[in-house]
């Protein structure tokens, strides 16, 4: 039996490597901050639940004995297991690298994108479930229907085809030959807009059969919204969605489009849809504190923050919202943006809080803060503040609670952003 020992295992879409791996007959070991800096998250205690062998990341889970060391663009040259696997002559392997070698002779569906990849990955997963197709997914979030006390639900075991995101962060999807491919939306996050178009036309042509997308709405009709799902007709063909926003409509309609294609009746695939009950950290309602709803969403860029932002905006008649920036470097290269977005986003009833970059460690410059993106936006007419630490946005947060209020917290990363949403939703039991 084969070990591959995964650095930064915690991370969501290495977790899904791993258990893919797992299951695939492979000796699974992993090592992550989170585990020598806090202690462990409940991510690595159902990866442990699963089997897996977690070490500190000081290099010792590679002299054990891995065969393969597996890797991330975000780790860093100077890791100590990557020292140790060079050291001992292990064979270092990217992340996508080896999940192209999992799926090697399987059919396989790519979803990629600028944003949507997680939610359309999970919706046709959803789909070809109800389906009876058993497909094998591994997306790069948890989708809820799979998600339990001891299964993380980023990875839905099955016999195929695969269905799987596809990152254009590091413009890994190119280690990629899939039979299908789907690319939801093209705009500026990690590059520009031009290079990202051509970074998918490019991947295009690694594409065995046929590319879906990007699509438009415009053969969307009769489109109802509301705060927590929506319905409209797309192709004659009444669709029916548990959850909300335009931007999931496109997601739908993406899904839809590629099952389609692959062969599945459009009335089947549109009642097979209803059963999807979203993303993990995708406008995920967490509860409420004195009446204020508590919405946790994992937006990290100018248009997946307008996605969120807008579609809670008409259903409630002041917006919390908070944003915590996933980095240094992707905050120096969004700030134009955001000095408009935000703006454009939050009426005078509104109130933004910054909370200060992501840190995890290593050697980014810090050359933009929190500060300075509040200095702009403020200076055109936005109520915005700075908080130090989630102890000060508690405060703030519970002092402006009301029932026709919501706290919308956004952002990547962080595994803290998740767990303040619900202690914030499990403050109100104890007051």
């Amino acid at each position: 039996m084969k070990r591959a020992h995964l650095v930064g295992i915690g991370g969501v879409g290495m977790s899904a490597l791993a258990q893919a791996m797992s299951v695939r007959g492979w000796l699974v070991t992993g090592s992550d901050r989170d585990l020598d800096q806090r202690g462990g998250t409940a991510l690595l205690d159902r990866l442990r639940a699963a089997g897996l062998t977690l070490y500190p990341q000081d290099g010792s889970g590679v002299r054990d004995g891995a065969d393969y060391v597996v890797v991330s663009t975000a780790i860093e040259s100077d890791n100590p297991d990557i020292q140790a696997a060079r050291t001992k002559g292990v064979t270092l392997i990217h992340r996508a690298a080896m999940l192209a070698e999992l799926m090697d002779d399987e059919t396989a569906v790519a979803v990629t994108g600028t944003s949507g990849k997680s939610t359309v990955t999970g919706m046709i997963g959803a789909i070809l479930e109800q389906l009876g197709v058993d497909p094998m997914v591994v997306n790069g979030a948890a989708v809820l229907n799979w998600a339990t006390e001891t299964r993380i639900g980023n990875v839905r075991v099955g016999r195929g085809p695969w269905i799987f995101e596809a990152d254009e962060s590091d413009r890994s999807l190119m280690s990629y030959r899939p039979d299908w491919a789907v690319v939801t939306n093209i705009s500026r996050d990690h590059f520009h807009e031009e290079e990202a178009r051509a970074l998918f036309d490019r991947f295009r042509q690694r594409v065995r059969r046929a590319t879906i997308g990007p699509l438009d709405l415009s053969e969307v009709r009769d489109l109802r919204l509301a705060a927590h799902g929506c319905q409209f007709r797309w192709r004659d063909q009444e669709v029916a969605l548990a959850v909300p926003g335009v931007h999931n409509v496109e997601n739908a309609v993406h899904a839809l489009s590629l099952c389609v294609a692959m062969g599945w009746p459009l009335p089947e695939a549109a009642r097979a849809l209803a059963s999807f009950r979203g993303i993990e950290r995708r406008l995920q309602w967490v509860g409420t504190f004195r009446g204020m709803a508590i919405v946790d969403d994992y937006a990290h860029n100018p248009a997946k923050i307008a996605a969120a932002w807008e579609t809670v905006r008409p259903y409630y008649r002041r917006v919390l919202a908070v944003w915590r920036p996933h980095g240094f470097g992707p905050l120096a290269a969004m700030k134009d943006a955001l000095s408009d977005l935000f703006p454009a986003l939050c009426r005078p009833e509104d109130r933004l809080f910054l909370l200060p970059p992501y840190y995890a460690g290593g050697t980014v410059a810090r050359t933009v803060t929190s500060e300075e993106l509040a200095e702009r936006i403020s200076a055109r007419g936005v109520a915005v503040f700075v908080v130090p630490d989630y102890a000060t946005l508690e405060r703030e947060l519970q002092a402006l609670a009301e029932p026709e209020a919501v706290a919308l917290i956004m952002g990547a990363r962080d595994p803290d952003l998740p767990l303040f949403c619900r202690r914030l939703a499990a403050a109100r039991a104890q007051r």
